[in-house]
């Protein structure tokens, strides 16, 4: 089983993205006429204020007209999760098509693992065992194994790829693309990074905020007057 990797890794690339804060500006300012004006869009202070207005009335659509494609690399129960937000469009990998490569997930230290409350409302702390991080990943690599092995002798026994990946759990790897305007972006964010300056409380799975969290970096190095408003008005999409 030399060639399956093991990794606690989440990747996240901003592969390309049209539009900024004077942008959002800009097609704000359609509603009086003034969008082609070139005076409107030269003073900062007066771009943050109404960005910032913009945000804090929930006037929401000038800021759908920009585009942000992100490449995401986790395993398939994270992009399960990503993909409930239908107010994006995704692409990704098909084991139908292709052999899945053999990269598996396991959980790094610092992930809380033990689960406390009820379960309509569960809290996921740190383990006090300070081995049970080691057990739970060994466990999961003799499965992954297994199941690797299987996968790789169904393929050999002329089995089709979507016939045989069915043994893989969903620890395995997928890559897949994301776009999403600004606005989307930001109802993503809300609801899956567990911020101090929330509005509303969120509790994000643990993977699935350390891509939120890569994606939120790019997003304010893009816009980042749409970005502060963002967090100033309790990270709430407009």
């Amino acid at each position: 089983m030399s060639d399956i990797k093991y990794t606690s890794e989440l990747t996240v690339t901003l592969e390309q993205q049209a539009g900024d804060d004077d942008f959002v500006v800009q097609t704000a300012r359609v509603s009086t006429g003034l969008d082609q004006v070139a005076y409107a869009l030269a003073n900062t202070g007066k771009i943050k204020g109404l960005i910032n207005y913009l945000m804090k009335k929930r006037h929401g659509s000038p800021f759908e007209h920009n585009i942000f494609t992100f490449r995401i690399e986790a395993p398939i129960f994270v992009a399960r999760e990503a993909m409930r937000h239908r107010i994006a469009s995704y692409n990704e990998v098909s084991g139908r098509y292709v052999q899945l490569e053999p990269k598996f997930y396991i959980y790094p230290d610092e992930r809380p693992m033990k689960q406390q409350g009820s379960s309509a409302h569960p809290e996921l702390v740190s383990h006090e065992d300070s081995e049970h991080h080691e057990r739970s990943n060994a466990r999961k690599r003799r499965v992954h194994d297994l199941a690797w092995e299987m996968y790789q002798e169904d393929i050999a026994d002329g089995t089709a790829l979507e016939a045989a990946r069915d043994v893989l759990g969903v620890g395995i790897f997928t890559t897949w693309y994301v776009s999403m305007n600004a606005r989307g972006l930001m109802n993503f964010l809300s609801l899956r990074v567990d911020a101090e300056g929330n509005a509303f409380e969120t509790k994000p799975q643990y993977e699935i905020q350390v891509i939120a969290e890569q994606m939120s970096a790019f997003f304010a190095e893009a816009m980042p007057l749409t970005y502060a408003a963002f967090e100033k008005n309790g990270r709430v999409a407009p």
